[in-house]
């Protein structure tokens, strides 16, 4: 069964408890955030422990009547079927899959689409609707009035990522009722938002350029968190291409002045690299897990790190 995502983020009380969630889609901030929310709310329901499977294969059945319940989270679609779905249905685990798109998930979608136990939540890139929806709910738990013309602006205006959405909206927060106004507002949606999004395509710059341009664009940990989760973007697109052709076919229709750059940066890529790549983005997901963020240092040494995969 599909469930939109926004129904399970923006819900006060989430009552859509199932058995498995595969959350798939191409906007990596609004899956990353779907993932949390379901975690959330069954470690405030119950005791529960949360662990990180490569695949359903992996899972071992060790539920006893003294142990927490647990949360699986899945990283890897092998092996996936209703026959796999099947096995572990009886235990008393919660089964988390998080997968971009791509040609091998459509099937895959299928299987947890007529599972009365599951829900597919599809995470695409916010249309106005939805975006009008977020920031409803964000102007009533703040207390925040605005008049329609700003309103119908950042409707317009605002980014259709939900991560860069929402910490435009954390920016705008900051502000004194009185500082709301259309001018401040554009002044953190171009300024801040848009110059940290393309920081990426600085990668192949000299390091002196990159980190003045760091230092300049990216000011606290959440700018950290938002430079973190473009670049995982970019990172995927590469990791996921099993060729050229392929990469190009992925490349986002809107990246069109930025394909040249991305394609050259393809080309840079082998097996091994490729690699080095997922282990990189692996292990510092860990890091911003355990500790709830990045820090800036961190984040910067994350950059050149992904650069120093890519000339090497």
């Amino acid at each position: 069964m599909k469930q939109n995502p926004l129904n399970i983020i923006l819900a006060d009380d989430v009552t859509l408890i199932k058995k498995f969630y595969l959350i798939s889609g191409n906007e990596i901030t609004l899956i990353e955030k779907v993932k949390e929310k379901i975690i959330n709310v069954f470690q405030k329901s119950e005791k529960t422990y949360l662990t990180y499977i490569e695949s359903i294969s992996d899972f071992v059945d060790s539920d006893s009547l003294f142990e927490n319940k647990k949360i699986y989270v899945v990283k890897s679609h092998k092996g996936i079927d209703e026959v796999s779905l099947n096995r572990i249905r009886m235990s008393s685990g919660v089964f988390i899959f998080v997968h971009e798109n791509s040609q091998k998930i459509k099937k895959i979608k299928t299987i947890f689409s007529n599972d009365k136990d599951a829900y597919v939540v599809d995470c695409y890139e916010l249309d106005r609707n939805e975006k009008s929806r977020i920031l409803n709910e964000f102007l009533k738990i703040s207390k925040i009035s605005i008049p329609q013309d700003l309103y119908w602006f950042l409707v317009e205006k605002l980014d259709n990522r939900y991560g860069f959405l929402k910490d435009s909206l954390n920016k705008i927060l900051e502000l004194n009722q009185k500082d709301i106004n259309q001018n401040n507002i554009k002044k953190i949606l171009t300024i801040t938002d848009g110059g940290r999004e393309k920081l990426f395509f600085l990668l192949l710059k000299k390091n002196k350029e990159i980190i003045e341009t760091y230092r300049e664009k990216v000011a606290n940990s959440n700018d950290v968190n938002d430079l973190y989760y473009n670049c995982k973007f970019y990172c995927q697109l590469i990791i996921d291409s099993k060729n050229l052709d392929e990469y190009k076919k992925k490349i986002p229709i809107y990246l069109f002045k930025e394909k040249s750059f991305l394609i050259d940066l393809y080309k840079k890529y082998n097996p091994n690299k490729k690699k080095l790549l997922l282990n990189l983005l692996s292990s510092t997901e860990k890091t911003l897990r355990k500790e709830s963020g990045l820090s800036l240092i961190s984040g910067l040494r994350f950059f050149l790190n992904i650069k120093k995969i890519t000339v090497s």
